[in-house]
């Protein structure tokens, strides 16, 4: 704020004891999170978990008193925080909710994706899917559409196998994926598929859909960035508020060169301001 003389325009309201009465519309209303380092005694990796965790501890509260339904938080460096404990931030929010069934949405105006699991080991992906999971997401992704953006999505649903052919006995796309898919067209959900993930995405096949569910993480998410790049926003689904965040991670080789594009900040703030 002083490098861009913002000092006397923008006025900082010290918002200490979360009580919404306390909130002056006319000022931004920022919590002061101390930080505080003894290198002496303690490795700077320590105070930096222990930082981020006591921010996600204070804006807990502050969804759990009600004050706002809306949370947004930046880019974080998942293996300082998590310490392996959680998979990523959503696991990691679902379990301070108690919310099992969530799932993310990486969300572009044109196209959003869904990864069934999320930042697990690639050999671990088969034996975490099945009809159940399948069947609750898109559930989720369907309640969640109509929630915030008032229409039932046409969802695909990818294979797991390339060309959703297997050599093995097991073949996880026709006795797991093209059985969930059915079931849920019996349920009145506008799903199809199983479809292979190498032309799902081509043009003339993504524009029939709103949301493609893919099996593992980079499976949906590499060809949306490709195709988007930073235009696209995390959102969590399944939690008592709406939580987003940019699609990037932090890359904290760029901090203080201004050279970060800014477009997924400014499309999560965009999508909270319109919910």
């Amino acid at each position: 704020m002083k490098k861009f003389n913002f000092n006397e325009k923008i006025k900082i309201h010290d918002f200490l004891n979360l009580n919404k009465n306390l909130l002056l519309k006319k000022k931004i209303n920022l919590v002061n999170i101390p930080y505080h380092v003894n290198f002496k005694s303690k490795k700077k990796i320590y105070y930096e978990r222990e930082y981020i965790k006591r921010t996600f501890d204070v804006a807990i509260k502050i969804i759990k008193a009600g004050i706002t339904n809306k949370f947004i938080n930046g880019p974080i460096n998942k293996s300082l925080f998590l310490n392996k404990e959680y998979l990523g931030i959503t696991e990691y929010l679902s379990d301070k909710f108690k919310e099992k069934n969530i799932g993310m949405l990486i969300y572009n105006k044109k196209l959003a994706v869904s990864p069934l699991t999320t930042h697990l080991p690639i050999k671990l992906v088969s034996k975490n899917i099945s009809k159940k999971l399948i069947l609750d997401r898109i559930k989720l992704i369907n309640n969640f559409y109509l929630q915030n953006f008032k229409k039932k999505p046409l969802i695909a649903v990818t294979g797991l196998n390339p060309h959703c052919e297997s050599i093995l006995k097991k073949n996880e796309d026709k006795i797991i994926i093209s059985k969930a898919v059915a079931n849920s067209k019996k349920s009145k959900f506008l799903v199809y598929g199983p479809y292979s993930a190498d032309t799902i995405f081509l043009k003339q096949n993504r524009k029939k859909f709103d949301v493609i569910l893919g099996m593992y993480h980079d499976q949906v998410l590499t060809p949306l960035k490709t195709l988007y790049e930073y235009d696209a926003i995390n959102l969590t689904m399944g939690l008592p508020f709406l939580r987003v965040s940019p699609d990037h991670g932090p890359n904290e080789k760029m901090i203080n060169k201004n050279n970060s594009n800014p477009i997924s900040l400014i499309r999560a703030l965009e999508f909270l301001d319109k919910v």
